[in-house]
Parts: C-alpha cells; sequence; structure tokens
C-alpha cells in the first residue's frame, strides 16, 4: 500500500484481523480486550480528570470493553456508574468474563435519569458488527444518548453509526471523541457517520503485524506526503513535459468558470493550458487569461455544438493533452451532445466535471466504453441525477453511492464534501481528512476541476491525481482561509494559493 495513505478497518477486516490473531497467533480475545480497554479508559480518565464517569453497555463485545475500563477506571480512583441496556442473563464470552471481573456496584438497569451528575459518558452500546436500524432497551438508550448534552466518548464507534460506510438509518449517538481499536474504521471520517464521531483516536490492542488484508473492502485517508510524492519541474522540463490541458468550457454568461478552471490548472503546475470556448466568447476568456492559449469551437447563441467536439479532436491528434470538460458549459441541449460526443470521440485522459456531468444523467454507462482514464468530480445533487436518485440518498449512503458511479462508468469518481470521497472503478476509496468552510463559496469546484486535469496531464495515475488534487485544494483553501478568514474567502483566493500548496 502507497505511503501516503492511511489504512482503515471496516467491520469485516475488523473481524478477520481479530480472529486471525486469535486462532492463528495465539492472542487471546481476553488479552485483546484488556489491551482496549487500557486504551480506553487512559483516554476517557484525560479527556474528563475529574467527576462522575457513567459507561452504558450492551451485550456484546462493544459492552466488554465498557466493563473493563470501569474496572480500570475505578481502580485508578475515579467514580465510575455501570448502566446496562438490555438482558444482562444474555451476555456471553468475554463480555461476561468482563462483568464477572468488574469489582464494587453491579451494573444498572439503563435509565434516562441515570447520567443525571455525570461529567462524562462512555457510549459502549454497539460496536464495527453494528449495521441497520437501533431497536430495543438498546435503541432507547441511544436514542436517550442521542438527546443529551453531555461530554461523550464513543468505543470503537458511536452507536448507530455503521462503522464499514458512516451510514446513521436511524438514532444515532454524538460523540466528542471516538477510540477505535487496532485501526481507524472508514465509517468515522464519511458522513453522515463523521458527524457523530468527533476526535478520532486509534488505540493498538496487540494484534501482530502480518494480518490478512482485502484491500476491496479497506478505505484510506488522504495523508500529506502525498504532495511531497509528486512529479516536479526539474533543469529539463518545458510547458509540454508539464503537461498540457484543454479546458472544454463556458458559455455566455458562465465564462467565469473557464477562468477559474483554467487559472487553477496553471497554478497546479501545467505547463500548457487551453481554454476551449464558443467562438462568440473566445473574446471575453482571452481578455481575462493572458497565459493561457485560445481555442474557438462551433458554437450557438453562446453556447457549445456538437460539431465543436470534431474540432476538438483535430486539434488533441495535433498537440496531445488531457481535457477538463464541463465548467461553465451550461444546460443546453447543443452543449450535453457535445460533452457526449467529446468523451466518446476524444481518445484523451478527461476530466467531467460540473456541467459537463449534466450530460450524462441516467447515462453512466455510455463512459464504460472509454479507453484513456476518466474521472468524475460531481457533488451529492450531481451524483443523484447521474445514478437517477434522491440527493437524500445519496447523503445517507455516501460510500455506496460513490462505489456504484465509479463501477458504472469504469471511472475514477470524486464525490465532493467535507469527507470528499476519491473512488476506483474497482470500489477502492480514499477519504479527505477535512478542508476549509471557506471553500463553501463558487467557483471553488472549478478550481478543483481545474488542479485534478493539470496532474492528470502531468501522467498522474488517475486515482493519485484525483486524491492528490483533493489534498492540494484543500490544502490551498487553509491557507487562503488564514490570510482572508473563511467568511469572505473566494475561488479565486483558492487559486492563488496553490502554489503556496505545493510547498
Amino acid at each position: 500500500m502507497s505511503d501516503w495513505l492511511i489504512a482503515l478497518s471496516d467491520a469485516k477486516r475488523s473481524r478477520a484481523a481479530d480472529q486471525w490473531a486469535i486462532e492463528s497467533m495465539g492472542v487471546s480475545g481476553l488479552t485483546l480486550m484488556e489491551a482496549a480497554a487500557a486504551g480506553l479508559a487512559d483516554y476517557v480518565d484525560r479527556y474528563v480528570p475529574e467527576g462522575v464517569i457513567v459507561v452504558v453497555c450492551g451485550g456484546g463485545n462493544n459492552g466488554g470493553d465498557g466493563y473493563a475500563a470501569a474496572r480500570l477506571l475505578r481502580a485508578s480512583g475515579r467514580e465510575v456508574t455501570v448502566l446496562q441496556a438490555g438482558d444482562l442473563g444474555r451476555l456471553s464470552g468475554d463480555a461476561l468474563a468482563q462483568l464477572r471481573l468488574l469489582p464494587g456496584a453491579p451494573p444498572l438497569p439503563f435509565e434516562p435519569a441515570l447520567l443525571d451528575g455525570a461529567s462524562v459518558v462512555v457510549d459502549a452500546l454497539l460496536g464495527t458488527g453494528f449495521s441497520g436500524k437501533p431497536r430495543g432497551p438498546i435503541g432507547k438508550a441511544i436514542k436517550a444518548l442521542s438527546r443529551c448534552d453531555l461530554p461523550i466518548v464513543a468505543v470503537d464507534v458511536p452507536s448507530g453509526v455503521d462503522a464499514s460506510s458512516g451510514e446513521v438509518l436511524g438514532d444515532a449517538v454524538t460523540a466528542q471523541m471516538t477510540v477505535s481499536f487496532n485501526c481507524d474504521k472508514p465509517g468515522l471520517h464519511i458522513n453522515p457517520g463523521r458527524e457523530h464521531a468527533g476526535a478520532v483516536r486509534v488505540v493498538d490492542i496487540g494484534i501482530p503485524p502480518g494480518a490478512p488484508l482485502d484491500e476491496a473492502s479497506v478505505g484510506l485517508i488522504i495523508d500529506e506526503p502525498l504532495i511531497a510524492s509528486l512529479p516536479r519541474r526539474g533543469a529539463a522540463s518545458n510547458k509540454f513535459t508539464s503537461g498540457h490541458l484543454y479546458v472544454a468550457a463556458g458559455s455566455r454568461g458562465l465564462t467565469g468558470a473557464v477562468v477559474l478552471a483554467s487559472t487553477a490548472a496553471m497554478r497546479a503546475g501545467a505547463g500548457y493550458v487551453t481554454a476551449c470556448v464558443p467562438a462568440s466568447e473566445q473574446p471575453v476568456v482571452a481578455a481575462q487569461l493572458v497565459e493561457v492559449m485560445q481555442l474557438s469551437l462551433a458554437g450557438d447563441r453562446g453556447h457549445h455544438r456538437r460539431e465543436g467536439a470534431d474540432q476538438l479532436r483535430k486539434a488533441v491528434l495535433k498537440r496531445l493533452g488531457t481535457v477538463l470538460l464541463g465548467p461553465g458549459l451550461g444546460a443546453s441541449k447543443g452543449a450535453a451532445a457535445f460533452a457526449r460526443q467529446v468523451a466518446a470521440e476524444i481518445q484523451a485522459p478527461l476530466v467531467i466535471d460540473a456541467d459537463g456531468l449534466g450530460a450524462f444523467a441516467g447515462r453512466l454507462g455510455e463512459l464504460k466504453s472509454r479507453k484513456r482514464p476518466t474521472v468524475l468530480t460531481p457533488h451529492e445533487g450531481e451524483l443523484a441525477r447521474l445514478l437517477e436518485c434522491s440527493v437524500d440518498d445519496v447523503r445517507q449512503r455516501r460510500l455506496k453511492h460513490v462505489r456504484s458511479a465509479a463501477k458504472a462508468a469504469k471511472s475514477t469518481v470524486i464525490l465532493k464534501g467535507v469527507d470528499t470521497l476519491v473512488c476506483t472503478a474497482d470500489g477502492l476509496v480514499a477519504v479527505s481528512p477535512g478542508a476549509s468552510p471557506g471553500l463553501a463559496t463558487a467557483g471553488t469546484g472549478d478550481v478543483l476541476g481545474g488542479v485534478v486535469g493539470a496532474l492528470l496531464a502531468r501522467g498522474a495515475d488517475p486515482f493519485v491525481a484525483a486524491a492528490a488534487a483533493v489534498r492540494l485544494h484543500a490544502r490551498a483553501a487553509t491557507i487562503a482561509a488564514e490570510s482572508v478568514g473563511t467568511e469572505g474567502m473566494i475561488a479565486s483566493d483558492v487559486v492563488a494559493s496553490l502554489p503556496l500548496a505545493w510547498a
């Protein structure tokens, strides 16, 4: 696995690693649980060093972790109340063993009133094996915790959150901290689960190195070393070896998108950028882009026409490059026909963004036959239109839908958001660790498209180009926010900060 990716362990891999450690390496389940509990107790004790700790336990191993942590905290002198949601008589295995080791007052049946007076609550109700909608006594306890305004530390994953996907289908605990065992979990970084996880801390529980890894089931966090791994300009570089990007975009009233995307591509390191716009709009674009070449294409009242795709195809044949399709393209029938023709006929790496994506609403399969790398950059609304489903469905199942789109289009897909996801056609997903709220302004998507196009034009693998572009974009936004603040930040501030983001 690449050095710039931090592995995330979904529920399937977590269970497999535990089982391998126990069955193949002779590590007992109780030993793993003791290590997990020790790390959990340490974080709870440091997070809230004084006052009453209430540990709310469920019936599985997550509850066992809670009992063990409660024992260790009591042994250190902390006042701990243990509450049990569900039938204690149904406990078994390591969880039952930990209950029997618990000193002092036995667990009380969970009642919301028993949370009163707590300084911190430990959520040990449901673990990584959970998916779906919480029900019964556990569901009632989760509902109560979700409505209390006390600090909460979640054990491995906030109860009600799917650790593998981040899906939340019912009530879920919102924690200020989640202590995850052995390996970080995708659901703690993918919304809506991300919003429930708080600060994530990972505890090594002693699983030996060498656990079997199924990469198809693993998510990844994009890490900072990725930027350092990108190729840089050298003494022998020239404008063509630094990459050539064609920006096929723009329409009357939307030429700013072309300017932002083209400038971003230059600032992201592309050596040669050509703005390909309807002929009537070319003077408007040229007046704002001193360093960018111009290619006038067939248009109709300021919008692209299908015939322009053949003009662009001939230009790409003459001087090879990557194509960014879509920023400011508009929603006319001619523009949609132009976009589909470009994707079908031009054999070059292709990034499809913004209005270019609209041309493929319900038609993702048309991209599957492309022979060259393709990267799509939708936000939730655009992905919903591509997949012909609701925006709410995409919002609740971001991982599922980004994988569906990537597979259907046989492309790399960037699903934008605070938890931007980058997914390959094979289902491998990288997650952005986040970015400045200042990106919530018009034009920043066009900037990202330009950065993706620039890195792809420089020869980066599509997955690397997409992930690196997301990280550079986020870095640039953070730098811009430090200079101008988040409230007044605009897309051109992000463009101006891109060179510093490389540093």
